[in-house]
């Protein structure tokens, strides 16, 4: 075997092995796979009184005053689920946020650790201007690596 064939060979080698590691790793720390319909929407809950497996530990839950004074501050808590969301290196919450109708109010990003119980208070303050009609949305949304992207949402009275 002549010098060129060899690094050709031993080149082409080196990748095949290459490739076989990347793919060994990857089934290691990524071992559940994606529904990969879970990413093609927003996923909300079909029936809030009757909620799937699925749907109880991603659909974010909002809890909130029923009524509110413009112009006060008031805390607007937003859980992961009914169930708490497991956190941990293959499967995790990414972050979760909470829009005033079509407004940001706010946004916390998470890691991939066991350590966190993917649970988020907000302190809101809605102007008089912000709700014409007495009422606003609060809609929350959370993106878990292998679930998607998840919408909650509550009603708001403000007086």
């Amino acid at each position: 075997m002549d010098r060129r064939s060899f690094l050709k060979h031993a080149a082409l080698g080196a990748a095949a092995v290459g490739i076989a590691r990347t793919a060994t790793a990857a089934e290691m720390y990524f071992p559940v796979k994606a529904d990969q319909s879970l990413f093609a929407t927003i996923n909300r809950a079909k029936d809030p009184a009757k909620r799937n497996p699925l749907e109880q530990k991603h659909a974010p839950v909002i809890k909130a005053p029923a009524s509110v004074k413009a112009g006060e501050p008031f805390i607007v808590e937003v859980t992961v689920g009914e169930v708490v969301h497991p956190m941990g290196p293959t499967h995790w919450i990414q972050f979760v946020e909470l829009n005033v109708g079509n407004e940001p109010a706010g946004k916390a990003d998470f890691q991939p650790r066991g350590f966190l119980n993917p649970k988020v208070t907000f302190t809101v303050v809605i102007p008089k201007e912000a709700a014409p009609a007495g009422k606003v949305t609060l809609v929350a949304h959370q993106r878990c690596n292998l679930h998607g992207y998840w919408e909650g949402s509550a009603d708001v009275t403000v007086i």
